[in-house]
């Protein structure tokens, strides 16, 4: 289904990937060559770029739609009684309902090797139901792990990917991620570190009191905890370092809806308890906090790139993560009651859902949050989130 713009549509290079054959350059004849190419993935079409998609439903009619930035269309391709919130592990989105939630497969995903990256599409669609409501999911290729108030649920990659849910172990934690071959779980305080498995390998010293948002970036794992933001590193031995909570959010009980962030970076934005905007520099190991009323949602772009807010009147902002000092500002969105927008961000974009307007908003992060195009929709974008990372 077409969808018109009312900005000009701007030449956009997203920083595409050059992705070489990866061949090892020893001139190995045809006749010899793996009969399987490196990084050949049954059922999936490799591609040169990323290939970013907006997952969008609906609350009202629980529609579950998959916006396509490059083509401007939309398609509906799933249903979600009840839609009330979504999340993503970068491939999957998790539609919470009004009967637990619904894992929808976007169809496009990166694969990111460290000296080069795979990106992939194949057709998307529902996969299946899991128990529980507000999953937020961490994953690497052979596990994902939907962590929620009331259970940690680690989920095995490859059933998913076939287009089964099945449950890689039994875990009993209060939050988890995958980190480096292993996965991370906070058991009563203490961060364990587990084998793919699930046995146990080994015990870090700092501890976590009621964790949680836990994410994966460049720099290491984190978790947020009661007393600030735990940073797990290393390769073959793991460390953890605790980065306190400024003196004004210690006592406010943490951070409220998790980390927010262009995928990887380690830089990382979230609002505390009571409304504070937080940006968590790993680089420098440190918080800062913006002076910006009535926040509703936020984001951290990258280092050395702009955090970005919107406010409750609707505007955009952009802040200097070092300085604290506001770059720019946009009008963008309509108020609409029970409804707060979300800011999605990619390598080169911003997505802004706006329910009220009935309308989705790319902006241009790096260039005075310019309006890159507006995409008009004939359904209400109540809830999205960015796959294809």
């Amino acid at each position: 289904m077409p969808i018109g713009t009312r900005a000009r549509m701007v030449a956009a290079a997203a920083g595409c990937a050059l992705l070489a054959s990866c061949s090892s350059g020893s001139g190995t004849p045809p006749a010899e060559a793996e009969a399987t190419p490196h990084g050949y993935v049954e059922g999936a079409e490799e591609t040169a770029e990323a290939q970013w998609r907006l997952v969008i439903a609906e609350a009202g009619t629980g529609a579950v739609h998959l916006l396509d930035p490059v083509t401007e269309e939309s398609t509906e391709i799933a249903s979600v009684d009840g839609a009330q919130a979504a999340s993503t592990d970068g491939r999957f989105a998790y539609i919470t309902g009004a009967s637990g939630t619904q894992v929808v497969d976007s169809g496009v995903w990166t694969v990111d090797h460290g000296d080069h990256v795979h990106y992939y599409k194949t057709e998307p669609g529902m996969v299946g139901a899991v128990d529980g409501t507000g999953f937020t999911p961490v994953g690497d290729p052979a596990v994902t792990v939907l962590n929620a108030a009331e259970q940690v649920l680690p989920l095995d990659r490859e059933a998913l990917e076939a287009g089964e849910i099945a449950p890689a172990f039994d875990l009993q934690a209060q939050a988890a991620l995958t980190y480096d071959q292993r996965l991370l779980a906070v058991v009563d305080g203490t961060v364990q570190v587990l084998g793919r498995d699930g046995a146990l390998e080994a015990e870090l010293a700092e501890p976590c009191p009621e964790p949680q948002a836990p994410t994966v970036t460049r720099r290491g794992a984190v978790f947020a905890c009661e007393d600030g933001a735990l940073l797990v590193s290393g390769e073959a031995e793991l460390t953890a370092e605790k980065i306190p909570f400024p003196d004004s959010t210690l006592n406010s009980g943490g951070i409220d809806g998790g980390f927010h962030q262009r995928p990887g970076t380690a830089l990382l934005a979230a609002r505390s308890r009571t409304g504070a905007v937080l940006v968590l520099d790993l680089k420098e190991r440190q918080w800062r906090e913006l002076d910006v009323p009535d926040a509703v949602a936020v984001s951290a772009t990258g280092e050395d790139s702009p955090v970005l807010v919107l406010t409750e009147d609707g505007v955009l902002h952009s802040f200097d993560p070092a300085t604290g000092g506001e770059l720019a500002r946009v009008a963008l969105t309509q108020a609409v009651d029970g409804t707060v927008p979300t800011i999605q961000v990619d390598t080169a974009r911003a997505y802004v859902n706006d329910p009220g307007g009935t309308a989705v908003h790319e902006i241009d992060y790096r260039d005075d949050l310019r309006l890159a195009r507006t995409f008009d929709l004939d359904f209400q974008p109540d809830f999205m989130v960015e796959t294809g990372w």
